[in-house]
């Protein structure tokens, strides 16, 4: 009798598998965006997850949603370095440039979108980091007189900015001279 073979069937695991399609459906994005920018369809953030369009609409309505969520593990990762007491202020800056190379898509996508309260709450997230370091650092006498949050807020536009604007070949070298400028920014003066 000859071998018959079985036609694979994927099976549907309902909401099991919510959480699983979630981050495969965040890891496809950070992939997409990072490869054709915003210009990408959505629809393809599902197929490279692996997942049906409805799940990806389920999970992430609009793209401001999956922006968020991408977002959302790029504050966590800030969050749990600037709460190591070693972090500064130009060591956050180095992670945040980071981001900013791999995400310019979202960063595009969550500037345009500042008055939607899921993109303020990403906001607030951030500033609090910031706030976290910059105290720490000012008490320890390593921030420069009148440096504030603000301004390392503007420092993080600027940055991301710059980043976000430059072709995908050329923004690690456009990060690196970015970080070179902030650092000399944040440096505390010698007398």
């Amino acid at each position: 009798m000859p071998n018959v073979v079985e036609p694979s069937v994927r099976v549907n695991r309902g909401p099991a598998a919510g959480p699983e399609n979630r981050r495969a459906l965040i890891a496809a994005a950070r992939e997409v965006y990072a490869e054709a920018g915003l210009s990408a369809p959505f629809s393809q953030v599902a197929k490279r997850a692996g997942v049906g369009q409805g799940s990806l609409y389920r999970h992430f309505p609009d793209r401001t949603a999956l922006a968020v969520a991408v977002f959302e593990e790029n504050i966590g990762d800030l969050e749990a370095f600037a709460s190591d007491p070693e972090r500064t202020i130009d060591d956050f800056l180095d992670l945040v440039a980071d981001q900013a190379v791999v995400s310019t898509a979202f960063i595009e996508l969550l500037s345009a979108d500042v008055a939607d309260p899921r993109v303020k709450h990403i906001g607030a997230r951030y500033r609090e980091a910031v706030e976290l370091l910059l105290e720490r650092q000012a008490a320890s006498g390593r921030t420069p007189e009148g440096f504030d949050v603000d301004d390392v807020l503007v420092a993080t536009d600027m940055l991301a900015a710059v980043i976000a604007r430059t072709p995908p070949e050329g923004r690690a070298d456009v990060a690196a001279r970015a970080r070179r400028l902030v650092h000399s920014a944040f440096r505390p003066a010698t007398r």
